[in-house]
């Protein structure tokens, strides 16, 4: 049963990843026109791109643990909550956007966790909403 899980969290990853490094090079492109002083090297541009590849593909794959129907609910969220965290945390040190400081890593956590919240809350009475008119139609 979880093999079937894993094929799709490498599945969704590999199909969305190619996202990622393509914002992050409309990034850099838009970056590279309105400064002047903007210069990257080639393992930089490398490491970006690398990181960000990831960082999507494991955006894209995490939401298979909303879809493992004997889970609970704070199993999955726990699951997504945590694969995300790890990929941005790492992504932002690797590429140096934030340093590894833990009074940084500590207000990019609160900033995670508060953003994280309000987009599943969103997200999840979004849902309810619908699921609640669909069920009075059927009615």
């Amino acid at each position: 049963m979880m093999n079937k899980y894993l094929k799709e969290f490498f599945l969704r990853g590999m199909m969305f990843g190619g996202f990622g490094p393509i914002i992050l090079g409309i990034i850099y492109f838009v970056l590279s026109k309105s400064l002047s002083d903007f210069s990257l090297g080639g393992s930089e541009v490398f490491l970006g791109i690398v990181s960000i590849y990831l960082l999507a593909f494991v955006h894209a794959g995490a939401s298979v643990f909303n879809q493992i129907e004997h889970w609970s609910i704070a199993k999955s969220l726990l699951c997504h909550f945590s694969s995300l965290y790890v990929a941005y945390v790492v992504c932002y040190i690797a590429n140096s956007w934030i340093p590894f400081d833990w009074g940084v890593i500590g207000i990019f956590t609160a900033i995670f966790v508060v953003l994280y919240f309000i987009i599943w809350f969103t997200v999840y009475f979004i849902v309810k909403a619908t699921e609640k008119r669909l069920n009075a139609t059927l009615k």
